[in-house]
């Protein structure tokens, strides 16, 4: 079992550690996973992600390497800019998916999930040698991640950077600065829906440090279990449920999900690249079922589809929806999550004290629906 630098940080803030994709990690603090919902949401939630995999791309073949096994287009990218990607199989699924950062001229970091990260390793090893010049390093553990997210995340970070500006406010821009001399690479990107939000990647133990200033300067610390109630409730996928195989062990098209969509890219700058010729028929469906026309529907039978139960109960993974008495596909993810309740109208209003708790899930559905 493995560890992040944050271990006993956790410890002191009361955490229950739980087994996730071998590591030890939070699942959620003292106060619950309500609370952290609701904290983020409405204050600023401080999330530790250095479980996740970073890779890091190097040399004068890494744009031609990244265009033909990612699915966006990497060519976009400025420094100080990143991007939603998938890293896509010949079949028009995913392998995983990731987030694409580039910080410095002459490098990329991508950032995928902990439970794949072996995987997609030894799937980039299989084309690496093609491209001639490409530097592969895992940074996983040298390299902290920390994700800073809800209104008074920005607040939190001005009061605290030596140097330097944060990104620019528009969602995926980059930035370097530091804290307390301590170098911090920040992007606009984050997992929970929030517009204000920020991932952190610094170097070393001195990542603890920038825990230990976030929390002094009011930020809430969350958990795993909270994270995945912040996802659900903005509708975003998750590998293994959203995407991967689905409960009837078949493979789930990337154009499923309407945010995977934003992954994809057939611009001209990429050429060919795994998977194009499915993904391709896959938009084409689309875009039919979208004015009411399923002469392609079998390249997307089915489509991920936001669900609210409107009776008691909960739906989970794997459960079984219907459309009157006929089986319409499978949920994918499924919970109670909490909302704030507001008090006063329009400008006037603001979140109370007070809480609700409704059952919501992502359904695999019939594209018919």
């Amino acid at each position: 079992m493995q560890r992040t630098v944050f271990y006993d940080r956790h410890l002191g803030c009361g955490a229950k550690i739980v087994e996730f994709a071998g590591w030890e990690m939070p699942i959620q603090y003292s106060k619950g996973i309500v609370h952290e919902h609701l904290m983020t949401r409405k204050a600023s939630g401080l999330f530790d992600v250095s479980h996740m995999g970073r890779f890091v791309f190097r040399g004068s073949g890494v744009l031609a390497f990244l265009q033909h096994t990612l699915t966006n287009n990497a060519a976009a990218l400025e420094v100080g800019e990143s991007q939603y990607t998938i890293i896509p199989n010949s079949n028009g699924g995913a392998i995983d998916d990731a987030y694409l950062y580039r910080f410095f001229e002459d490098e990329y970091l991508l950032v995928v999930n902990a439970a794949n990260r072996q995987k997609d390793w030894e799937h980039f090893l299989q084309s690496l040698e093609k491209f001639g010049q490409v530097e592969m390093q895992d940074r996983t553990q040298e390299l902290a991640m920390l994700s800073l997210q809800g209104p008074l995340s920005k607040g939190i970070l001005t009061r605290i950077i030596d140097s330097s500006q944060l990104p620019e406010p528009i969602r995926n821009s980059l930035s370097t600065t530091s804290i307390e001399g301590v170098e911090v690479l920040i992007g606009r990107t984050g997992y929970t829906g929030e517009p204000l939000c920020f991932e952190l990647f610094i170097r070393g133990k001195e990542a603890v440090m920038i825990w230990d200033e976030l929390i002094e300067q009011g930020a809430q610390p969350v958990g795993l279990g909270a994270r995945d109630t912040l996802r659900l409730e903005a509708g975003l996928p998750l590998y293994g449920h959203e995407l991967g195989v689905d409960a009837e062990g078949k493979e789930i098209p990337v154009f499923s999900s309407r945010f995977s969509q934003y992954a994809v890219s057939f611009s001209p700058l990429k050429g060919d690249f795994v998977g194009r010729e499915a993904l391709w028929r896959q938009f084409e469906a689309f875009k039919r079922i979208k004015k009411g026309d399923y002469s392609l529907i079998a390249d997307l039978p089915r489509l991920i589809m936001s669900v609210a139960v409107a009776g008691k109960g909960v739906a989970r993974a794997g459960d079984k929806v219907f459309a009157n008495d006929s089986h319409a596909g499978y949920v994918t993810s499924g919970t109670m999550v909490p909302y704030g309740i507001w008090q006063g109208e329009a400008l006037a209003g603001q979140l109370s004290e007070e809480k609700g708790m409704r059952s919501i899930c992502l359904a695999l559905l019939d594209s018919e629906l």
